[in-house]
C-alpha cells in the first residue's frame, strides 16, 4: 500500500472490495446532522498522531467571508442539528468566536474540539467563559491519563497545562451532574495498536483523574490514529505503514459500517471546499456534486447531498477496525 500523506481518490480499493465481500452495499449520504468545519491549520501544538498536520508554522486560515457563507449554509440546511469545529487549534482563528454565537442563534449544538492548553494561550484568558456562556461542548484531546503517555504524543511541557484547562472548565460548571455544559474526552492510542474498550478506558480515566486531579468529565470517546499526514509519514520513517494498514483490515468490523459518520456528516475545509469526512479533506478528496468537487458557492441546502455516493479508501479502514471509529468514539461494543 502506498504511504504518502495525501492519497488520491481510490477506485475499486480496497475497502470498497471488502464491503463488496461482505455483501454491504457501497456507501452513500444519508440526512445530514453534522456539519463539522476545519477553519484553519494553525495550532499551538504538533503532535505526532495529528492527521491534520496542523502546528504552529501553518498559515491556513478561513477568511470572514467563507464563515459568513457556513452560516448562511446553515441557516439553509434544517436537518443540521451541530456545528462541530474543528482545526488546527479553532479557537485561535478569528472566525471561530463569530461561528459559535452565530450557529447559538440559530439554536445550533456547537462543539468545540479543544486541545486544552490552548487556554493558556496568551489573549485567550477569556476563552473558557467564552465557552461556557455560549453553552459550547467541549471535546478535548487527552490521549492518555499519564503525563508520560500524554506527553509522549503530544510534546513536553503539555501535560500540566491540560490538566489545569480541565480544571478550569469543571469550575466554570462544565460536567457537573445536572450541568447542561458538556465536557468530553477523547483517547488516541500513542503507538500501533487499535483503542481498547471505551468503556473500560472511561473507567480508568475517571478513576486517575478524579482520584489524582480531582476532575469529572461526561464521555470517553477512542479514536483510532488515521494513517494520514503527520501519522503516516511517521508510519513510513519507521517502515511499520504497510503492518499498521494491515491491522486495520485485518480487523474490519461489518457493524461498524452502519455507523460511519460519514453517512450524516459533512466537512468543510478553510477555504470554503466539501468533503465527505475530515479525513477526506486532508487527503484532499473532494466530495462531488454533478461530477464536480463541491464548495460552498455550489450548494443552497445540504439536503441536494443526500443520497450521493461517498468517496472512500484505504483510509477507511481506519473508521471500520475492530470497534470502529467516529468523531463521537466508538461506533459498536
Amino acid at each position: 500500500m502506498r504511504s504518502p500523506s495525501a492519497l488520491p481518490l481510490q477506485e475499486n480499493n480496497a475497502f470498497d472490495e471488502e464491503l463488496g465481500r461482505r455483501g454491504l452495499a457501497l456507501l452513500v449520504r444519508g440526512p445530514v446532522t453534522t456539519l463539522q468545519v476545519n477553519v484553519g491549520k494553525f495550532c499551538n501544538q504538533a503532535c505526532h498522531h495529528c492527521h491534520v498536520g496542523a502546528g504552529p508554522n501553518r498559515t491556513e486560515r478561513m477568511a470572514e467571508e467563507t464563515a459568513g457563507k457556513v452560516v448562511r449554509l446553515l441557516e439553509a440546511s434544517p436537518s443540521v442539528t451541530t456545528l462541530d469545529l474543528t482545526g488546527g487549534a479553532p479557537e485561535l482563528h478569528e472566525v471561530f468566536r463569530p461561528l459559535v454565537r452565530e450557529a447559538r442563534r440559530l439554536g445550533r449544538r456547537v462543539i468545540d474540539r479543544c486541545n486544552l492548553t490552548v487556554l493558556s494561550v496568551p489573549g485567550q484568558e477569556d476563552l473558557a467563559e467564552f465557552l461556557a456562556g455560549n453553552g459550547v461542548e467541549v471535546v478535548a484531546s487527552l490521549p492518555c491519563y499519564t503525563r508520560e503517555n500524554v506527553e509522549a504524543q503530544r510534546g513536553r511541557g503539555v501535560f500540566e497545562p491540560s490538566i489545569e484547562a480541565l480544571r478550569c472548565l469543571n469550575d466554570l460548571g462544565y460536567a457537573w451532574d445536572g450541568s447542561d455544559l458538556t465536557l468530553d474526552l477523547v483517547y488516541n492510542p500513542v503507538g500501533t495498536y487499535l483503542p481498547g474498550s471505551e468503556s473500560e478506558l472511561e473507567q480508568d480515566y475517571r478513576e486517575a483523574l478524579g482520584q489524582n486531579y480531582g476532575i469529572t468529565f461526561d464521555h470517553l470517546f477512542t479514536i483510532t490514529n488515521m494513517p494520514i499526514a503527520r501519522f503516516a509519514d511517521q508510519l513510513a520513517r519507521a517502515g511499520d505503514y504497510d503492518a499498521y494498514m494491515g491491522l486495520l483490515a485485518n480487523h474490519f468490523n461489518p457493524k461498524a459500517v452502519e455507523g460511519v459518520m460519514c453517512r450524516s456528516l459533512v466537512s468543510v475545509g478553510w477555504d470554503g471546499a466539501l468533503y465527505d469526512c475530515d479525513f477526506n479533506q486532508m487527503l484532499e478528496t473532494p466530495l462531488l456534486l454533478r461530477g464536480r468537487p463541491a464548495c460552498l458557492d455550489a450548494i443552497d441546502s445540504l439536503q441536494e447531498l443526500e443520497g450521493l455516493p461517498i468517496a472512500t479508501g484505504d483510509h477507511c479502514f481506519g473508521c471500520t477496525a475492530g470497534c470502529g471509529s467516529s468523531c463521537t468514539g466508538a461506533l459498536v461494543e
